[in-house]
């Protein structure tokens, strides 16, 4: 990753210090990356408030999360995968959107029914993908039926949500909250708005489908992560469910997406996770957030990257993919009962941690 230049940084949003300390870490990436391909794509299925949809998910490449490029989130490494530069050209994104038709029409019968398109950052900030893009992706894509956007709260507004409601498009902003807590989003995350925000940006998306010339609708689906630094399992299990309860009841969020932390290379993360003092979430957590909410008023769905890995949320080795084709099948048919059938002797272990892990002793296991 190149070094960034001083007019990128968000001075005084954040810790400052912790800034400055992960400003050198991501510096020390030297991978470059081409601006004409996308970081990735591929073909799955999700949840929506219209059913289960077939989905393309793109992962553009462009000039990287802006906060990011600052310093950051405690977690997030993916600017490391950003392009040098800063910036990337209308012809560039375009092209990457190309490659991602291509990879669709060679391992699909037919065009998907959702498209989601990530940046890593926001797609709405127009310093990552200008607003001559964004309306010709909107256009390339509007004989679609629904489309997810990537962005931070400080980017969404009625106008850009119009630019792909007017071509009928379902569309939905997924915000990276990570807590309802402010002070959890704050001081672990170092992530600088509040939940007020996220609250404007419901509001927004509400106004859009209001504004609409079409019958197209708008939404938020919040991002949430479960464990992020220093918080102990049982007090990351509490504060998920609360912050799902909390954005359910928030008008225009309609879908809540766990992400259980991982531990991505040049993040604080990282540096804990070597040093002892951080260990990912337990899958028999996702499992009981799950079980937890179910009855909220929102989709709420999870998808453990990573799972069974020592740096992803894992069990104890034997019982992780069961575990995780249980959550997969409860993000699609929202039935709790999917976790009466699995168990494992870890649960006694994941319990002990629940009751007495504490924040001097974390992590209590591995």
């Amino acid at each position: 990753m190149s070094n960034p230049t001083p007019e990128v940084y968000e001075q005084g949003k954040g810790m400052d210090a912790h800034n400055q300390v992960m400003r050198e870490i991501r510096s020390r990436k030297e991978a470059s990356y081409d601006p004409h391909e996308p970081t990735r794509v591929w073909l799955d299925e999700d949840n929506t408030p219209g059913g289960v949809k077939t989905s393309l998910t793109i992962i553009l490449n462009t000039g990287g999360c802006r906060w990011a490029r600052a310093g950051g989130c405690t977690m997030c490494g993916y600017v490391a995968e950003s392009v040098d530069g800063g910036s990337v050209s209308h012809d560039a994104i375009m092209d990457q959107i190309d490659v991602c038709l291509e990879h669709e029409a060679d391992n699909a019968d037919e065009p998907a029914d959702l498209i989601k398109i990530y940046t890593s950052g926001s797609f709405l900030d127009e310093r990552e993908v200008d607003a001559e893009s964004r309306r010709a992706i909107a256009e390339t894509f509007g004989d679609r039926e629904r489309i997810v956007l990537e962005s931070l709260p400080d980017f969404v507004d009625r106008e850009k949500i119009g630019d792909f409601t007017r071509h009928g498009l379902d569309t939905d902003v997924a915000i990276g909250l990570e807590t309802a807590t402010d002070r959890v989003r704050h001081d672990c995350v170092n992530k600088y708005f509040d939940f007020a925000d996220f609250e404007a940006a419901c509001a927004e998306a509400t106004a859009a489908a209001a504004d609409a010339s079409t019958d197209a609708a708008a939404g938020i689906k919040a991002y949430l992560l479960l464990k992020p630094p220093f918080l102990t399992e049982s007090e990351a299990v509490e504060d998920m469910i609360s912050s799902i309860e909390r954005c359910a009841d928030v008008e225009g969020c309609h879908t809540v997406s766990m992400n259980p932390c991982n531990v991505q290379r040049y993040t604080m993360v990282d540096e804990l996770y070597f040093n002892d003092g951080y260990r990912p979430p337990w899958l028999w957590s996702v499992a009981h957030v799950l079980e937890e909410t179910a009855g909220v008023d929102a989709i709420v769905v999870s998808d453990p990257v990573g799972h069974g890995s020592d740096r992803g949320p894992h069990n104890c080795g034997d019982c992780d993919d069961r575990v995780q084709t249980a959550i997969k099948d409860f993000d699609l048919r929202q039935d709790p009962t999917v976790f009466e059938q699995v168990s494992c002797d870890c649960e006694l272990t994941w319990e002990t941690v629940m009751s007495r892990e504490r924040s001097f002793n974390q992590p209590l296991t591995h």
